[in-house]
């Protein structure tokens, strides 16, 4: 029998059902104003299509307690990538994000988007074949890469430390051999995306910053991601700070907040005071063996990110900024610098309920907002119909 979502009100009772949070029929009745009838066959071929699950009953008012439905999250699965500078993070994931195989090479993204690109088309095969699931399963693949990404059509645009990935169709190319829809968004949004459902899922108004190799943001507001009308929303690492107006910046100008507060510029800063230090992750190490002259560094870098981000607590005015990527690591002390600044220079009202605070995924907020952006996608109203439509 063939299955389809386009019968009245199948795809707004799903909808309904999507967060996860069961529901009786008649809950579903009184909530999307359709008869109990109506209802009860829109759930009954949500359950042949495999979408929705019944799970335990509700407590009874008197008589046999009435059936719960939910959610099936096992219907499907997504792909979640995060495309790093030095490194590439897949994960399979089901409906409801649970992470269910999960998979890093140690490929840069500065050896060209075919070569990264095959390593992660070869990565997912491997995976579902290593959870013994049909490639068939997958509803779609999210992508973040680190640079600014075109929203409309998924190619990076003039990514600085990309080389070779300037209006590559990375989705064309990797729907191509995988077959399934591929969205394709800025690193720094999808994470944004994965640190709120894993650790913010009530916050509305929140900023994500990464500091890596690069600095970024991601912006949610209102509930909503905001990338901008050409998808670059959110660039803070070139964005220019008083204090280095001659620190030459790889973008062609000087004075930008990656020059002066990234991974790699604070290890230049510490290498010029004769501390042997090439990376960001020599300047965590230092920090975590006691280094006074790297926790300086580290505290001043947070105090120039704290400069920038007093203007979007102004502009944006959110209730949690969420410092993330590998500089990180280092701990309060980065934040210290961040709060320090943000505090004394932004409006009371502003920071009077403002939590500056460290990223809780450990690393996983891109590749789990990778995951979140194809099943958005997968299970919209407008998609869900050729998502889904199966023979059972």
């Amino acid at each position: 029998m063939a299955s389809n979502l386009s019968g009245p009100g199948v795809g707004e009772l799903f909808q309904l059902l999507r967060d996860g949070e069961p529901r009786t029929r008649a809950e579903l009745a009184k909530t999307s104003g359709l008869a109990r009838s109506t209802v009860a066959a829109r759930v009954d071929e949500l359950m042949r299509m495999g979408l929705i699950t019944p799970v335990a009953d509700a407590v009874s008012t008197g008589g046999r307690p009435p059936s719960q439905f939910a959610l099936n999250p096992a219907s499907r699965v997504v792909i979640g990538a995060d495309i790093g500078a030095s490194h590439t993070t897949v994960a399979v994931t089901d409906l409801a994000g649970t992470i269910l195989a999960e998979r890093t090479g140690d490929i840069a993204v500065a050896t060209g988007p075919e070569a990264v690109l095959n390593w992660l088309v070869d990565a997912v095969t491997e995976l579902m074949i290593e959870i013994d699931l049909e490639r068939s399963l997958i509803a779609a693949i999210g992508v973040g890469v680190p640079g600014p990404v075109e929203h409309s059509t998924g190619r990076p645009a003039g990514p600085p430390i990309m080389p070779g990935w300037d209006g590559f169709d990375v989705p064309g190319w990797v729907q191509q051999h995988l077959h399934v829809p591929v969205l394709v968004d800025n690193d720094v949004n999808i994470s944004a995306l994965g640190e709120r459902a894993a650790a913010w899922p009530t916050t509305d108004h929140l900023i994500f910053v990464k500091v890596a190799t690069g600095i970024g943001a991601g912006i949610i507001s209102g509930g909503q991601l905001l990338r901008g009308a050409q998808g670059i929303g959110g660039d803070l690492g070139h964005v220019r700070v008083a204090r280095g107006a001659d620190v030459p910046c790889h973008c062609g100008n000087t004075g930008c907040l990656e020059a002066l507060a990234s991974g790699p510029a604070i290890a230049r800063n510490l290498a010029a005071q004769g501390i042997e230090a090439r990376s960001g992750h020599d300047v965590v190490e230092l920090v975590k063996g006691g280094s006074l002259d790297a926790v300086q560094a580290v505290r001043q870098a947070g105090r120039d990110l704290g400069e920038v981000l007093t203007a979007s607590v102004s502009l944006l005015n959110p209730s949690v900024i969420v410092i993330g990527g590998a500089m990180a690591r280092v701990g309060e002390h980065l934040i210290a610098g961040v709060r320090e600044v943000v505090y004394t220079r932004s409006m009371p009202l502003a920071t009077e309920q403002l939590a500056i605070v460290q990223s809780a995924t450990a690393g996983q907020a891109a590749v789990r907002g990778a995951s979140m952006l194809a099943v958005e996608y997968a299970l919209s109203p407008e998609i869900l119909p050729r998502s889904f439509s199966l023979t059972r």
